[in-house]
């Protein structure tokens, strides 16, 4: 468990599924994620992958809880990803009633400092669809530059992502 200002960062617990599920079915946040919002059943199955990859090496995602109130926010963390499978990549999901509060990078930052200085990780990843520029925003804020742009494929379905970095280096030096 990781805390913020404003932010707890912890595995999922069973009172978060229907929270995580509405999130996922909203069309609005899927957009950059695969497109189709995903059923209980899915949510469910991410939710519960998430819990075994965190238990088993401490990366994944991990939920967002609001301090204040205990809101469930979404999730962010860090993971490998399958086209990049030598480095980590830093993501966030939030429901939309939580955008545009900075909870994302909020939660990302503490997930970077993590990776920087407790993993000793040499560098950090963050891969999106070019056209979403809310995540885009966000990288920027953390104080990645962009790397590369790619056509890469998820599920037999090719897209056209951005993706941006932070090294070690950059992250203590700023």
């Amino acid at each position: 468990m990781r805390t913020t200002e404003r932010l707890i960062l912890r595995p999922f617990r069973d009172d978060d599924l229907e929270s995580w599920a509405s999130l996922n079915r909203d069309p609005e946040v899927m957009k950059y994620l695969g497109g189709s919002p995903l059923s209980r059943e899915q949510s469910d199955l991410i939710m519960s992958g998430v819990n075994e990859r965190y238990a088993a090496d401490g990366t994944g995602f991990l939920a967002i809880e609001r301090r204040v109130d205990g809101a469930f926010v979404g999730a962010c963390g860090l993971q490998h990803t399958p086209w990049y499978p030598d480095d980590y990549e830093i993501g966030w999901r939030l429901a939309r009633e939580h955008w545009g509060h900075g909870y994302a990078t909020e939660a990302a930052a503490s997930w970077l400092e993590h990776g920087f200085e407790s993993m000793r990780l040499p560098r950090i990843i963050s891969v999106t669809d070019t056209p979403n520029l809310r995540s885009i925003a966000v990288m920027r804020r953390l104080g990645m530059t962009l790397d590369h742009e790619a056509v890469l494929e998820e599920d037999g379905v090719p897209f056209e992502a951005t993706v941006y970095a932070i090294t070690r280096a950059d992250w203590i030096s700023r």
